[in-house]
């Protein structure tokens, strides 16, 4: 039984990864998970100074999910490269690093920093629906995605993973777009804009009014996208979105999903990435698949 899967040149030794934002670089999670299991490790965002992010209260449950405008905090690339990497580098598995940045300018000083460190792909958060100062129109726009793609694959030396935002029109344009701009990979999808209000104190949950939401209350969407943006687009498509279990898992990469992320439900079950490894291959050997691959885009009409 063969779990094995190439995005971009690179080899997954399973197709289950992490998603940004959800696992920090994986240390607290290393209690719970063991990380040589997981085809790859997606960081939190990292940009090219440290990010404070955005004011309390910035995440709300919501049924089926949860809310976070949590705007990007992190400690910035030379914190980063000190000290995530080479805790990362102890475990046998791939090191996708997210980037974000708040102009081309900020994306490109941290895949330049990046070029020469040990890391396997460079995840490119575009899309982020909490973030002030522009990034989402990178996301949204056909014309903008294509600019800051081409200009980040002229610089960066690991492939390029462009993480597409949900809050579209089309998502297929968007994926060709990415494509057009050289990217290696598409992710996606990233959390969906929402609000909740608290109605006893007449006031917005999140201080930033609006926030991602993500979870399984997504997923039916997620799945939608993810098919529509691997018949859009010959590059492989990275599949996320309320993923809560390894049939979750195999519905997107039947949808064509090359590859899979665990986001929001790591906050609820810290086990579930480790738990969708084993229960793709208790899937596989259930329904006698011998490679993985051949699920791929498998549904049928």
């Amino acid at each position: 039984m063969n779990t094995k899967v190439m995005i971009a040149g690179v080899e997954l030794k399973n197709p289950v990864m992490t998603a940004s934002g959800t696992f920090g670089s994986g240390m607290e999670y290393s209690e719970f998970v063991d990380l040589n299991r997981l085809g790859a490790v997606v960081t939190k965002g990292v940009a090219n100074v440290p990010w404070a992010g955005n004011p309390t209260p910035r995440v709300a449950e919501t049924y089926g999910g949860m809310l976070n405008a949590i705007g990007l905090q992190n400690p910035g690339i030379d914190v980063f490269l000190d000290r995530d990497v080479p805790f990362l580098q102890k475990y046998d598995t791939k090191i996708i690093v997210n980037v974000c940045g708040k102009t081309v300018e900020d994306y490109l000083e941290v895949v330049e920093k990046l070029g020469d460190a040990p890391v396997d792909m460079l995840e490119i958060n575009v899309s982020c629906p909490n973030v002030k100062e522009g990034a989402i129109a990178f996301g949204q726009k056909a014309d903008c995605l294509f600019d800051i793609t081409s200009k980040i694959r002229a610089k960066a030396k690991q492939p390029v993973i462009m993480k597409l935002s949900p809050n579209v029109t089309d998502i297929a344009e968007m994926a060709r777009a990415a494509q057009a701009g050289g990217a290696d990979a598409v992710s996606l999808i990233n959390t969906i804009t929402g609000m909740k209000i608290d109605i006893h104190r007449r006031t917005f949950a999140l201080k930033n009014k609006t926030g991602g939401l993500s979870g399984p209350a997504i997923k039916p969407v997620a799945v939608r996208m993810v098919y529509q943006a691997s018949q859009a687009v010959k590059i492989p498509v990275i599949g996320m979105g309320g993923i809560a279990s390894a049939e979750d898992a195999i519905e997107f990469i039947l949808a064509g999903a090359s590859a899979v992320a665990v986001g929001a439900m790591n906050f609820v079950n810290p086990y579930l990435t480790e738990e969708v490894v084993s229960g793709i291959e208790a899937y596989m050997k259930q329904y006698q698949v011998e490679n993985l691959t051949d699920l791929i885009g498998a549904v049928r009409e």
